[in-house]
Parts: structure tokens; C-alpha cells; sequence
């Protein structure tokens, strides 16, 4: 059932579980099948696909789209208590690509999803995995280095500390909504929780909810360590397209210097924040359409 308010999300074409990755992993196919096919990484880490939704079917209007939960989060739960690293990202994105025979494979990566597209083409390079990307769309991708993610993990906290949003979670815990409708009171704290995501908090209203599994998304970034990508993105070789909101809390250096190392065209998206499929549709869309029109094999 949609939420209230928020608009409804139209059933994939065909959907159900891979059959080739080490654990089944849920997935969701929209918009024609087999014409330019996008393979779409959603954030987290330890999120599902849903959120991306409604909104990015717009690129489902010419181009077949797949996407997918990764493992541990959405639908794509784990059985065993195993950890959840960088690596087993990259081992299943490798076994999804082969299932679903994506060469020539274009990746479109979003937030946390544009860290592990990049993952994928640096192990790719190295000659680790087999097929490399055809090109790439880097969505407000989670920085290439910690010192840039720890950048934005300051600047996200003081967001949440500030006092327009202290001012709603006060205005929600005096409201009674709590007991008068548990519903809009779980999608109203949802808003708060992802409100230093946006320029504009009042958009995280037309954000589709989603869940982060904690655990997953804590030993994955344990697994990266004290990371920096940027050396090995030189050794990338495709056509690339990073987008950044200018008001994103990842400092717009970070993909700057992401599309420099790779040599990738760079669009800024003036006055959005983190989700401009929510805040900026307008710029996002043309912009992501233009390089790949421009692209198409």
C-alpha cells in the first residue's frame, strides 16, 4: 500500500529472486525489456530499492531498468550472521551482472550505491572482474574517501542538530500524533531522521520510506577502512557522469574530485540537496538523458 500522500509506485514489469548470486537476492525490472538496459545500485549501505521509487522511472520511459535489493538489506536478507563487507557487495554485483547478462554494462549508482559502482570498476581494471562497466552515472555518490565521509558525517549531524529541525521533532512529540495515528506518526519521524539529507527539509515528505539494517550498513563501512579510491579511479576507463547537489551534505569536492580521477563530465545541481530525484527532478533528468542518449552503444 502507497503511504499517505506520497505517490504510488507502479508494479515492476517482472520481479523475484536471482538465482546465481550466493544468497537470492530480490530484484525489480521496469520499462522495456532488453532496449539499453540500466543496472540501478541504490544507497544505504543496508537499504533496499524502494526508495528510489517512484521518481527514478522516469528513466524507465526508454530504457529497460534493473534494480535490486543488496544483500542484507530490503528483501535480500541473510540467513547467516556472517559480516556484510565492500567485497561481498562487489561479488554479488559481479554474479548480477552475469545473471542478467549486462554487457554492455551500464551502472547507474546512487549515494552509497555510487561507492560500490565505483568498487566494481576499480576491481574490474585490476582485471578482478571480468566485465567492466560501459559507462557509469554517479548520483550523489558516497565519497571515494574517508576524510570526505567523515566530512559529511559532520555536516549531516549538525543538520539534524539544527534548529528548524529540533524545532519539528519538538513540534511532532507535542502533537499527540503518536496516539492519535501511530501510521502518520512513524512517516512523520521517518521525514525528521532524513531531513538534513535535503536544502529544503520539508521535502523528505516525498521521499519514499525506507529501513537501514544497522549491522549491514556498520561493517561494511568497518570493511573499507581508512579508504581513498581516487589513485585507482585513474585506472577506470569509460565514459562517466557524476551529478551533485550543491546544497548535498557530501562536500561537492568530493565528486568533484570523483569526476576528475575519472574523467567524467561533472554537473552541479544548483540548490538541491542529497535526493534530487526528489528535490531537483527537473535538472537531474535532462542532464542523465543527454549523457546517455549520448552514450548509447
Amino acid at each position: 500500500m502507497p503511504t499517505a500522500g506520497l505517490p504510488p509506485i507502479t508494479a515492476p514489469r517482472a520481479n523475484g529472486y536471482t538465482a546465481k548470486t550466493p544468497v537470492p537476492l530480490y530484484w525489480a525490472g521496469y520499462g522495456p525489456q532488453g532496449v539499453s538496459p540500466l543496472l540501478v545500485l541504490h544507497g544505504g549501505p543496508g537499504a533496499s530499492h524502494d526508495y528510489l521509487l517512484p521518481q527514478m522511472l522516469e528513466l524507465a520511459r526508454d530504457r529497460e531498468l534493473i534494480l535490486y535489493d543488496q544483500r542484507g538489506g530490503g528483501r535480500s536478507r541473510q540467513d547467516d550472521a556472517g559480516p556484510v563487507t565492500w567485497r561481498t557487495q562487489v561479488e554479488d554485483l559481479v554474479a548480477v551482472v552475469k545473471e542478467f547478462a549486462l554487457e554492455p554494462l551500464s551502472i547507474v549508482g546512487y549515494s552509497w550505491g555510487g561507492l560500490l559502482a565505483m568498487l566494481y570498476a576499480v576491481e574490474a581494471a585490476a582485471g578482478r572482474v571480468s566485465v567492466r562497466p560501459g559507462r557509469m552515472v554517479l548520483i550523489d555518490p558516497a565519497p571515494a574517501t574517508r576524510r570526505h565521509r567523515e566530512e559529511f558525517e559532520t555536516e549531516f549531524n549538525k543538520r539534524q542538530q539544527s534548529d528548524r529541525i529540533r524545532s519539528m521533532r519538538e513540534q511532532l512529540a507535542a502533537s499527540g500524533l503518536q496516539e492519535m495515528d501511530r501510521e502518520a506518526y512513524r512517516q512523520r519521524a521517518f521525514e525528521l531522521s532524513v531531513a538534513g539529507y535535503f536544502a529544503d527539509p520539508a521535502q523528505a515528505a516525498r521521499l519514499t520510506p525506507f529501513r537501514v539494517i544497522g549491522k549491514v550498513q556498520k561493517s561494511i563501512w568497518e570493511s573499507l577502512g581508512d579508504y581513498d579510491l581516487l589513485a585507482a579511479l585513474g585506472t577506470v576507463k569509460c565514459p562517466a557522469l557524476v551529478v551533485h547537489g550543491s546544497e548535498d551534505p557530501i562536500p561537492a569536492e568530493s565528486s568533484r574530485e570523483i569526476a576528475a580521477a575519472l574523467g567524467a563530465r561533472f554537473v552541479l545541481l544548483e540548490g538541491s540537496g542529497h535526493v534530487p530525484y526528489v528535490e531537483s527532478p527537473d535538472q537531474l533528468f535532462p542532464a542523465l538523458v543527454d549523457f546517455l542518449d549520448d552514450t548509447d552503444a
